[in-house]
């Protein structure tokens, strides 16, 4: 049957354009060349930036015709590169963007060739040679911008024909253009991705470096943040597991960045009440309450920080509405508050404080259990107890 070749440049577009990983794009071009021209084999030449080189990345095709991937490199100067690169070869190609084995012979003897016949004759030679090497009866460029970023190798047809149709080397052609706008983007979106892990990696360390400012200053929180961030990102796995309420994207990792800040707004507080060992004073008391909105202050200005601030900002709001420092009430506290305003009643419950001895975890489990509904979220609350009593 006669294949629509427009339409199937149509579908093949659409599908690639989809691809937004490398290696995934190019096993579906390996497969589409196999399956839609009949090719008993087909590889990917493609350029690797990092190493200035182009790579055979993926063969397909019959077993025993099949390249190994990363068997060949070729450099620019490579001669089945350079053919397709080198302007001097450029008059070669002016009415079809393919290469052949029958054409190598018949390119030489063209009108209008620029430079050394020598080198050109010896380049050929080399082409060819190469091409019966990989049992290769066609090549097909893909460039971006006059640059050539990939090279679609095709062995014999499966029918024993060693030439492909001009409608088919057309179809080829055409596919190519499409391959390196594809090969472009997918490069792009992969680039970004890296770049945003990068610039993520860089955001965790200063959020650590903040988190470790604050232990310098207050040695009751040395160990409390982490311990806070420890409870805080196990509340959190128990709710996505029970799907109980409906977790906002990213939670996990906000979880993380509120757990370690929290209590960043003690930067602002005197070390003198900090470190108090005797009761505070109402008017130091108001300072301690403060740090809620001092930490929010601090982060607001950092877009990084949007979805975690309301962590640091409300974990000291109670269900009842009797907390500060807005006095939210109920369901109008936002969840990864609740979250956080457990986790660090907990462990102030459980730690050595100024003022007094740790409580047994016992007594801590109680207090969070008679406090539900009223301190606390009370589904937050009775997830913690239950995990809490699991362990």
């Amino acid at each position: 049957m006669q294949l629509d070749y427009k339409k199937e440049l149509e579908n093949a577009s659409r599908s690639m354009i989809l691809v937004h990983d490398p290696a995934t794009l190019i096993k579906l071009i390996i497969r589409l060349i196999v399956r839609k021209v009949k090719a008993d084999h087909a590889g990917v030449i493609l350029y690797d930036p990092e190493k200035d080189a182009y790579v055979l990345t993926l063969s397909g095709g019959k077993a025993g015709l099949k390249i190994p991937s990363g068997f060949a490199k070729f450099g620019r100067g490579n001669s089945l590169i350079k053919i397709f690169t080198d302007k001097k070869f450029k008059p070669f190609f002016q009415k079809k963007n393919t290469l052949a084995v029958d054409d190598l012979n018949k390119m030489f003897w063209q009108q209008g060739v620029i430079g050394d016949k020598k080198e050109i004759k010896e380049t050929f030679h080399d082409v060819s040679c190469q091409m019966s090497m990989f049992n290769v009866v066609a090549c097909v460029p893909a460039y971006f911008r006059d640059n050539l970023l990939a090279l679609l190798l095709l062995g014999q047809k499966d029918t024993g024909s060693s030439s492909y149709e001009e409608d088919e080397l057309g179809f080829l052609s055409a596919l190519a253009s499409d391959v390196a706008m594809a090969i472009q983007n997918a490069n792009l979106i992969n680039d970004l991705k890296k770049e945003v892990d990068r610039n993520k990696a860089l955001f965790i360390n200063t959020v650590l470096s903040l988190a470790s400012t604050i232990e310098a200053k207050d040695k009751y929180t040395r160990g409390h943040t982490e311990r806070v961030t420890k409870y805080a990102l196990s509340i959190a796995k128990e709710l996505s597991k029970t799907k109980i309420i409906d977790l906002p994207k990213d939670f996990m990792e906000n979880i993380y960045i509120s757990g370690l800040l929290h209590d960043i707004g003690k930067i602002g507080v005197p070390e003198s009440v900090l470190c108090k060992e005797t009761k505070l004073t109402d008017e130091e008391f108001l300072q301690i309450k403060e740090h809620p909105l001092r930490g929010a202050e601090i982060l607001k200005n950092l877009p990084e920080f949007e979805q975690c601030l309301e962590g640091v900002k409300y974990h000291h709001e109670r269900y009842d509405g009797r907390g500060y420092p807005e006095g939210l009430k109920g369901e109008d506290i936002p969840i990864i508050a609740a979250v956080v305003a457990v986790a660090d009643t907990y462990d102030a419950m459980t730690s050595d404080r100024t003022y007094r001895k740790a409580l047994p975890k016992e007594v801590a489990i109680e207090e969070i259990r008679k406090n539900s509904g009223i301190q606390f979220n009370p589904i937050v609350a009775n997830v913690f107890v239950q995990m809490l009593e699991a362990e």
